[in-house]
């Protein structure tokens, strides 16, 4: 029997980077065979049968595809060797049964379900200390072989773990932020208590043939492949067409995306309301019930794929994983987030001499002071004036979840690419405090040393470019949130004071905010009081002796 590359999701010419057997070794289902490598995981393929591995079809180092072969199994050996222990085994049952009493179905299936099984984290390459993101059981479920259990996430990648056996989950030893490692106790797991089920309602044995069952996800999840399948006889193209570009962008577990692959969604375009903007089962089929409601395809037309190679010498060179990662969720922002810009000035003229001051005392405090240190401050203070800027418009689109909390996030710019590292409780800090905080994670967003938790919880986001240049931009929001602020160049300009012009330092602001949660007046508002905040300067340097 030829054993060849199963359906990897949206991987493909994948590198072979382990060969676990042998030519002539016995191999049980479930064994793995071969590791693959890709640039977001590693992953082993196992055998779907048992049996004798007649030859090798593969070597470390192919580069493969579904379908690919990987061996040929010969299953006839082991069945002669499993018929002839079956019938050792056929004989002393036999022998057993004619010494006791013959009993109900029922009884015999009701004494044989107590046993429970320990289900635990099985090897996951060279990862450790990995956080579970999702459980997707509960107590009390039904679950098949290969049903996912939890899912897991590292640095590198998103991946499910899935049952080993069929049974009823009896008791859950796992919740999501735990953090496992191989060996960690999932669930307990009654394996008989299926089959009893199954057995008992169908009136026949446990030898008789059980059918497989169906979870609520999954009768969902047809009807809903039925649905679209359907409106494409009626209606062609009601759904656009896959770009396997953003697909692989999106921020989604293996079996979303098989799930979108067979509804025909791109995940490019469905926004994730799962942990970390992760796109789940219910983001893509709430979006595909939308665009049947609407009878077609909202999305925007492809662009021209073209042959740049054509018009002369070309290098390509791969996106980095933040740049991936960030690059879908901006792009899902901006399509679903219905964008205003509000631009302003500040006058940082005497802000910047008291700077100046306070890096004298720097040796005291211990800490750099810089323009953002007072920038966050600043914010921090808005922010308390205007609840509705540290919100997020809850999932219906009915309701305001105004947070009690002030974590701001700011925008680093690291050799990977950009990265959005947050400080907590910054409503608690003065500015030199702040601006220990603002060194500190920049510095470990820099090494690529920032933690899970390191970039969760923002309210608000500061994205200043006055390093670099420019005069002003549109920043994207950083959704969930609903507002962010970009802060660009500061320059000296001539105002009018006195009847006479005076150079000023002036600093320009552009706030970018969630129309359906803020109006213009209020942005206006925002933006006015934080370049008040920054001229007269009292209550943020409050409680720092000058």
């Amino acid at each position: 029997m030829e054993i060849l590359i199963p359906e990897l999701g949206d991987f493909s010419d994948v590198e072979v980077i382990e060969v676990l057997v042998s030519e002539g070794d016995e191999v049980q289902a479930e064994d793995p065979l071969i590791t693959l490598e890709t640039d977001k995981a590693t992953m082993e393929v196992p055998s779907p049968y048992a049996g004798v591995v007649k030859k090798l079809e593969i070597s470390v180092g192919d580069r493969v595809s579904v379908g690919h072969q990987i061996l040929l199994l010969d299953e006839a050996e082991v069945q002669e060797v499993e018929a002839a222990e079956a019938a050792e085994a056929a004989e002393a049952a036999e022998a057993a049964e004619a010494a006791e009493a013959e009993e109900p179905v029922e009884q015999e299936l009701a004494t044989s379900s107590s046993s429970s099984m320990e289900i635990l984290i099985p090897e996951l390459g060279d990862f450790s200390d990995v956080e579970v993101i999702e459980v997707l059981v509960s107590e009390g479920d039904e679950v098949q072989a290969e049903d996912p259990l939890i899912t897991l996430e590292t640095d590198k990648a998103t991946m499910e773990v899935p049952s080993p056996y069929s049974g009823i989950v009896k008791k859950l030893e796992i919740s999501v932020g735990d953090r496992v490692s191989v060996g960690h106790q999932i669930l307990l797991l009654d394996v008989v208590d299926v089959i009893d089920k199954v057995a008992i309602e169908s009136g026949n044995s446990l030898d008789s043939k059980e059918e497989p069952l169906k979870s609520e996800g999954h009768t969902d999840n047809e009807q809903t492949l039925a649905q679209v399948r359907s409106e494409e006889q009626s209606s062609p193209q009601v759904l656009p067409a896959i770009d396997d570009a953003t697909f692989i962008k999106a921020h989604a577990t293996p079996s979303v995306r098989k799930l979108a692959r067979e509804l025909g969604v791109d995940l490019g375009r469905v926004v994730g309301t799962g942990q970390k903007g992760r796109v789940t089962a219910d983001n893509v089929k709430a979006w595909v019930k939308a665009m049947l409601q609407q009878g077609g395809a909202t999305g925007l037309p492809d662009i021209a794929e073209v042959d740049f190679s054509s018009f002369g010498s070309i290098d390509i060179e791969p996106l980095s994983r933040i740049q991936k990662i960030s690059g879908g969720r901006l792009q899902a922002s901006w399509l679903n987030l219905p964008h205003v810009t509000q631009h302003d000035e500040a006058d940082i003229t005497d802000l910047e001499e008291i700077r100046q001051k306070l890096k004298k005392s720097e040796g005291i405090r211990e800490a750099k002071v810089t323009l953002l240190s007072f920038i966050v401050r600043a914010c921090v203070l808005a922010l308390g004036e205007y609840p509705n800027f540290r919100s997020s418009l809850a999932r219906d689109g009915k309701n305001l979840i105004k947070k009690n909390y002030f974590h701001i996030g700011f925008a680093v710019d690291t050799p990977n690419g950009l990265v959005v590292p947050v400080i907590h409780n910054a409503d608690q800090m003065d500015v030199f405090e702040i601006a220990a905080s603002l060194e500190e994670l920049s510095q470990r967003a820099r090494e690529g040393k920032l933690g899970s938790k390191d970039m969760q919880g923002g309210v608000f986001t500061v994205s200043s470019l006055g390093g670099i240049g420019g005069t002003g931009f549109t920043p994207i929001i950083n959704a969930p949130e609903v507002a962010i602020l970009g802060v660009s160049r500061s320059q000296f300009q001539p105002v009018y004071e006195n009847g006479e012009f005076v150079a000023r330092l002036i600093l320009p602001l552009s706030l970018s905010y969630d129309h359906r949660v803020i109006d213009g007046a209020a942005a206006v508002r925002f933006t006015t009081y934080i370049s008040k905040l920054l001229k007269d300067l009292d209550p943020l340097v409050e409680g720092i002796d000058l």
